[in-house]
């Protein structure tokens, strides 16, 4: 009798930890979800002036062309869907930060405080990282794939709408011209333009994470600046794999984007180099 009650003693003993982690875990994961709702809501009610916003490198690429910037709705619901669309983008961006707070305080009460200052740093650079991938890719890359793509315009159709401007760009492409031009204009659709959008600001805010995690596993000592060294080539895989799958189907935007997250994995080996050397220094004084 005295070593089963022992046994359930034990068990209960074992299983109390368990249960206020699992506890906390809920609470946490709540209060993450509320955040994000919230943002969300708010974002829907102000879709209109985050679509002004979002559509900026667009507009600035057809004005260069004195071209009215406009998009077209292809279906009769695709404006709600633009509008759900913009909600959970920008309740993804808004809610980041409470994210990585409610993480780091699920966290915190089993480190010990160097371990706490160690990682501290590293949960305030992951929203700066992101917000710098995501402003590169709005002031960068956009602009500039957007020019890009709507160079291949010709025809009347995309000629300005100013007539004067019109008309003498229309003589010169007739002159120029043995046989009439094809008309081929830009008229995007509403949906497909913010879903290309969103998705080029997403891939480059998340690949500016890879010096974070990989930095942060680096000072864990999970991952050495040999061994990521070491799998260079097939990192080199991964990314190409990575940029063809988060990109649309142009080798451009995937070029692009490859570049990017291999420089910044070059930056990562960089980075957990100096955290070796750095280790290395304080064993050798603590010796």
């Amino acid at each position: 009798m005295v070593t089963n009650s022992a046994k359930s003693d034990d068990i209960d003993d074992s299983s109390a930890p368990l249960v206020e982690h699992l506890k906390e875990l809920r609470s946490r994961l709540i209060w993450s979800v509320l955040a994000f709702v919230v943002a969300m809501v708010l974002c829907y009610f102000v879709w209109n002036p985050i679509f002004d916003f979002l559509t900026q490198p667009v507009c600035m690429a057809l004005e260069k062309r004195g071209q009215t910037c406009g998009l077209i709705l292809l279906k009769m619901q695709e404006g709600f869907f633009v509008a759900m669309r913009i909600a959970f983008f920008g309740g993804f961006v808004l809610a980041f930060p409470v994210v990585g707070y409610q993480l780091w305080r699920f966290v915190a009460p089993g480190l010990y405080r160097t371990e706490k200052n160690a990682l501290l740093p590293f949960l305030i650079a992951s929203p700066v990282m992101f917000l710098l991938g995501a402003a590169f890719a709005y002031y960068i890359i956009l602009p500039w794939a957007f020019d890009f793509f709507l160079g291949f315009q010709q025809g009347p159709l995309a000629l300005p709408d100013d007539p004067a401007t019109a008309a003498a760009q229309g003589a010169a492409a007739a002159g120029a011209a043995k046989e009439p031009w094809a008309g081929i204009v830009f008229q995007g659709s509403v949906e497909e333009y913010l879903a290309l959008t969103t998705k080029f600001i997403l891939a480059f805010g998340l690949s500016f994470q890879l010096p974070v995690a990989l930095t942060l596993m680096g000072k864990a000592g999970l991952v050495s600046s040999e061994g990521l060294a070491s799998v260079r080539r097939y990192a080199i895989i991964v990314i190409l794999v990575l940029a063809a799958m988060v990109t649309p189907p142009d080798v451009i935007s995937q070029i692009v984007l490859f570049s990017v997250i291999y420089g910044l994995y070059e930056v990562s080996i960089i980075l957990v180099r100096r955290i070796e050397r750095k280790r290395a220094l304080e064993e050798e004084a603590d010796v």
